[in-house]
């Protein structure tokens, strides 16, 4: 056995042994369950979590769970009606069915205690400026804290839509506006107590490049050098990174012969080197060298001091005084003094004090940081250029919506079963083969993404257009199974494919408008 498996073993035999006398107790076991009603609540054992959804039916559930291998509850930030009637199969309008709220719950989690509790004592302080008093505190049981703020603190409506239908969103709206709001100041506490130097050898400390024109966060990308062995032509590109490109002049092998490291804006398109590149390289510009890109500190444990990862549909957390499994101590509920002056004596399972983690809020409480937190979210979203609603001119033709062939019709509908992705791929084969403007594109795809029954990630959504801009090509033609198995075939008009119907339509179209204008 290794010293780290010898260890493991250690660490599983002590929570072991403290388990069941620790959880006889009924304070703890009242605390567990008052906590988790109409949460989501999963038992884990020393090899994994238990089956979902479950919940605790009763207080003495916990010590029966703990009696069959159980060392910890863990349970979800969404408040469910009844938790057992969860299916990973449900889309988000029917997970609402079930919501009846969700608390908003904040993770910090740094390698070092003292960093977690100065990076708490800033968010605390901010959330009372935003006039929240009610807070739930709890150690997490290794090196971190939870603070909660309950559900009852958010007003029931806000901007005409229903506060418990909007998880994930507005808490993540709530998270990353905490997180933008604490970053400098968690940033100055914990330089000041430890020492640059000091974070440095920790590997804590890390500097970031700011955009000199957007002041936005840059990215780190290799800059690749070539050289021509036939021409001695040079050139340099971030793209490419093969040990041999052909030379543009000559068409002789280029052999790389070094690399060097830049920070790139990807909204600017500028980087921090002046180099002798070709204008697509690096979309265009280049600025005059590193000392305009304004280098700001920050640290690990600020970055951090908000888990926005936490903020994700049936993700789970640990309940109030459950045992941690690596330091075998309860995640008690602590005061605001208890928490600044935080000692793990405090969290020792035979010692602890037990009390209630979730307060009672005070009507719209949170009003403010919900409010202030949507705003910030909407100044941060990209901006994508309107469509005008007009029609397009395509090579000579006018093209409408209303020329579009039913299978299109039918798939901007919205989907109400599956085949998103398919039906996607169909919708930008066809845009992009009339080559439709990108800010149409966009319009049209996101407005049908939310029609869906379960609509797909921004994300891969974003990925899906940018790649078919770049390669175009025709949509299935009607003979392929895509659209029987889509279940939106219906008349072909004799046709091979569906960019048949929209030029033939155009074409019509031209053709009557032309004629129009030539009797008159």
């Amino acid at each position: 056995m290794t010293e780290n498996e010898e260890e493991g073993s250690l660490e599983k035999r002590r929570v072991q042994i403290i388990a069941t006398a620790y959880y006889s107790r009924k304070d703890v076991q009242e605390a567990i369950y008052n906590f988790c009603k109409h949460r989501e609540t999963v038992p884990r054992y020393l090899e994994g979590f238990g089956k979902r959804p479950d919940v605790l039916d009763y207080p003495s559930d916990v010590l029966a769970l703990v009696k069959k291998g159980a060392t910890s509850f863990h349970c979800s930030e969404e408040l469910w009606g009844n938790p057992l009637d969860i299916s990973t199969d449900m889309s988000p309008e029917q997970y609402n069915t079930l919501k009846i709220g969700w608390d908003f719950l904040i993770d910090i989690d740094s390698k070092y205690l003292d960093y977690s509790k100065i990076a708490a004592k800033v968010l605390v302080q901010v959330l009372e400026y935003h006039g929240i008093k009610n807070l739930g505190i709890k150690y997490s049981g290794s090196k971190g804290f939870h603070i909660l703020i309950p559900f009852g603190a958010f007003p029931k409506e806000l901007y005409g839509e229903k506060t418990k239908d909007k998880f994930p969103e507005w808490p993540r709206a709530i998270a990353g506006y905490l997180k933008e709001m604490t970053e400098s100041k968690i940033n100055q506490a914990i330089i000041g107590m430890t020492g640059r130097e000091k974070l440095k050898e920790k590997g804590e400390l890390i500097l970031e490049k700011s955009c000199p024109n957007c002041k936005g966060p840059t990215i780190e990308k290799e800059v690749s050098k070539y050289k021509c062995a036939n021409c001695k032509s040079e050139m340099t590109s971030m793209k490419a990174s093969r040990q041999i490109l052909r030379c543009p002049n000559c068409q002789y092998n280029m052999d790389k012969v070094g690399s060097t490291k830049i920070n790139f804006c990807e909204k600017c398109k500028i980087n921090t080197a002046q180099v002798s590149a070709s204008k697509s390289s690096f979309g265009g510009r280049e600025v005059e060298g590193l000392r305009k890109f304004e280098v700001s500190e920050t640290t690990k444990s600020q970055a951090d001091s908000v888990d926005i990862v936490l903020v994700s549909p049936r993700h789970l957390f640990r309940a109030p005084y459950s045992l941690h499994e690596k330091t075998a101590l309860a995640s008690v509920v602590l005061t605001k003094e208890e928490m600044e002056n935080f000692e793990v004596s405090l969290a020792d399972p035979l010692k602890m004090k037990v009390r209630d983690y979730a307060p009672n809020p005070k009507e719209d409480e949170a009003k403010q940081l919900l409010v202030q937190a949507i705003d910030w979210a909407r100044k941060k979203e990209p901006e994508r250029k309107k469509y005008d609603g007009k029609g397009i001119d395509v090579k000579g033709l006018k093209i409408t919506e209303d020329m579009f062939p039913e299978v299109i019709k039918k798939i901007l509908a919205g989907m109400k079963e599956d085949g998103r992705k398919r039906a996607l791929s169909v919708l930008l084969a066809f845009f992009s083969s009339l080559e439709l403007p990108k800010e149409f594109i966009e319009e049209k795809v996101y407005g049908w993404n939310k029609k869906n029954y379960k609509p797909l990630r921004e994300g891969y959504v974003k990925s899906q257009i940018e790649w078919a801009m770049k390669n175009k090509r025709l949509p299935p033609n009607y003979d392929k199974p895509t659209y029987k198995e889509l279940g939106i075939l219906s008349e072909t008009y004799g046709l091979k494919n569906p960019i048949n119907y929209t030029i033939r339509e155009a074409m019509r179209s031209n053709w009557t408008s032309k004629n129009i204008e030539d009797k008159k």
